[in-house]
């Protein structure tokens, strides 16, 4: 069974996001371990700075980082990431872990995104599309995008 572990800024607002994902969990549980971690997000005034915003990210940073599993293969999901197709993204989580990796890990920052610190820490920087979504959506595409990764790697029709 693939262990995955989420390590997610914010909490999910809306129900119907809520139930996305718990679909694509309950889906997942014959494949995948997964487990979720909603850190909270640190508080900016009304409208922040640059300088506060970094600050931020770097104490959002220590939060992320201490939540990261060792021997995890790290996923920093960021705008500035690779885009992959989804056999090919399948294929590299199948090969990270046979070689050695414990889990799989996904780091999702908050609406300002993630430390500099966070994404060099991070085995890989993925991006899941240049378009700009809601960022409480970017969960629910990440559990889809397991949940294909896993499809394909069975041979299921589900890719098709």
């Amino acid at each position: 069974m693939i262990k995955c572990k989420l390590i997610v800024l914010g909490q999910l607002s809306e129900p119907h996001w809520r139930a996305a994902c718990e679909e694509y969990k309950k889906r997942l549980s014959h494949t995948c371990s997964i487990q979720e971690v909603e850190l909270r997000e640190v508080r900016t005034g009304r409208d922040p700075g640059a300088k506060e915003i970094a600050a931020v990210l770097e104490r959002e940073a220590d939060l992320i980082l201490a939540q990261v599993p060792p021997r995890a293969f790290t996923v920093a999901l960021c705008i500035e990431g690779k885009q992959y197709d989804s056999p090919t993204f399948a294929a590299l989580l199948e090969e990270k872990l046979t070689g050695g990796a414990s889990e799989l890990c996904f780091i999702i920052g908050s609406s300002y995104g993630l430390s500099e610190r966070v994404k060099k820490a991070a085995h890989l920087k993925f991006s899941m599309s240049a378009l700009t979504f809601p960022h409480q959506l970017a969960r629910v595409m990440l559990y889809e995008c397991i949940y294909r990764c896993t499809e394909i790697r069975r041979g299921s029709p589900y890719h098709k």
